[in-house]
C-alpha cells in the first residue's frame, strides 16, 4: 500500500491478470464485431436480436432490453431506430402503459438471427471456446462468478 495516497497498487502478478484480461476483452469483440460486418450487424444489434429471439413472444419493453444491454435509453433509442430502418425490429406501445413501448423482432429480425446465429457460434467456438480444454472453461467461468456477482449487485440486479 502507498502509505501517501493509501492506494493499493497492483502486484506485479495481479497487473499482469488485470492486463491480460484486458486485451483479451478488446481483442475477441473486435474479432467477433469484424465477424459480423458481413451479415451488416453490430455486436449491439447481435445481442438485441438475441435478448428478443429468447423471449416467448419475441419482444421486450424498451426499459427492459436497455438494462438488458447495458445501455442508457436514449441510446438504445438511437439503435433501434437503426434497426428498424433495417426491417430487423420495430416499436409497438404497451396497451396497458401508455408512456411504454416494446421493442418488438419482426420476420426479417428473426430470419436474420437464423442465419447469423451459427456464424456467430463458429467465431465464439473458433476465437474462444476451442482453444480452452472444458476444464480450463470451468475454470475460467468459477473464477469469473465473483466478479459477475459483484458488479451485478452493486447494479442492483440479480
Amino acid at each position: 500500500m502507498d502509505t501517501e495516497t493509501g492506494t493499493r497498487w497492483l502486484s506485479a502478478a495481479e497487473q499482469r491478470a488485470w492486463r491480460t484480461h484486458l486485451d483479451v476483452s478488446r481483442l475477441l469483440m473486435h474479432r467477433l464485431e469484424r465477424d459480423l460486418q458481413p451479415f451488416g450487424l453490430t455486436m449491439n444489434d447481435y445481442e438485441i436480436l438475441v435478448c428478443l429471439s429468447e423471449t416467448d413472444d419475441r419482444r421486450m419493453r424498451m426499459s427492459d432490453l436497455a438494462a438488458a444491454t447495458l445501455q442508457s435509453k436514449s441510446r438504445l433509442s438511437h439503435q433501434i431506430t437503426r434497426m428498424e430502418r433495417a426491417g430487423l425490429v420495430r416499436r409497438e406501445t404497451c396497451d396497458s402503459d401508455r408512456r411504454g413501448l416494446f421493442a418488438v423482432l419482426t420476420e426479417r429480425g428473426w430470419q436474420t438471427m437464423q442465419g447469423v446465429a451459427p456464424h456467430h457460434v463458429e467465431a465464439v467456438r473458433r476465437h474462444f471456446v476451442d482453444l480452452l480444454s472444458p476444464e480450463e472453461l470451468e475454470g475460467l467461468r468459477v473464477s469469473l462468478v465473483p466478479v459477475a456477482e459483484h458488479l451485478r449487485a452493486e447494479r442492483g440486479r440479480p
